[in-house]
Formats: structure tokens, sequence, C-alpha cells
């Protein structure tokens, strides 16, 4: 399996590494299991952050996904070159969180940017 797929693995659990932080700095309890959604939807400062952060991690993972397949698939662009790319976009998906859970929003959407633009691309060099 090449670090590109092994990526994609990573991008899909991301999301949950948001809801443990949302979660624990929420003050989550067993009893609020029963309704976790409404939980999270309560939740205010870095724990509604992390909330966030976890909703728009699971928005683009498909796209990110879709474009690592795409790319194998294609055969058109270095494995190397999907590799750095795929990491890079790892990378970037890691400083968005960052960036959510400290506030810094301008950052956090230039960091965004940069993660679609990996995304974006994957597809070119699969052209």
């Amino acid at each position: 399996m090449t670090v590109a797929l092994w990526c994609i693995l990573i991008a899909i659990f991301l999301p949950y590494l948001c809801t443990v932080v949302a979660k624990i700095s929420g003050g989550f309890r067993i009893k609020d299991n029963h309704d976790p959604r409404d939980f999270l939807e309560s939740l205010n400062g870095l724990s509604r952050r992390a909330h966030a952060a976890q909703l728009n991690s699971f928005e683009v993972t498909p796209a990110f996904a879709a474009a690592v397949i795409v790319a194998h698939l294609a055969g058109n662009a270095e494995l190397v070159t999907i590799n750095v790319l795929s990491v890079l976009f790892i990378t970037s998906r890691l400083l968005y969180i960052i960036c959510y859970l400290a506030d810094w929003a301008i950052l956090r959407s230039l960091v965004w940017f940069v993660g679609m633009g990996l995304i974006v691309s994957l597809f070119v060099v699969s052209a």
C-alpha cells in the first residue's frame, strides 16, 4: 500500500481526534452518550471549535480520498508526487485543526485553501 493510501486512512480518523477534544474539553459525561449530537451542538468556545473542525474534516475527507484514488488509477503521476501531495494534505489538515482550536480564523482559512489546493493538485498531476 502506498503512503498516499495510508493518508486516506489517517484522514478518515482525523475527525474523531477533534471529537475527543470537543468531548473532553466540553465536560462530556457518560450520560451524555445517550444523545451525543445534542451534547456536541450545545458546546461553546474551544469545545465548539473542535466540533466544527470535526464536521469540516468529515466534509473534506471524501474529496481527498477521491483525489488520491483518481491519481492512482490514472497512472499519469509519479508515485512520489502523489505521496508528497497526500502527506502535505494531512499536514495541512493537522494545521487546520490547530488553527481552529486556537481560534486563528484568518490563518485557518488560509490553511483550508492550501488543503483544497492540494486536492486539486492531485487531480491536475493525474491529467
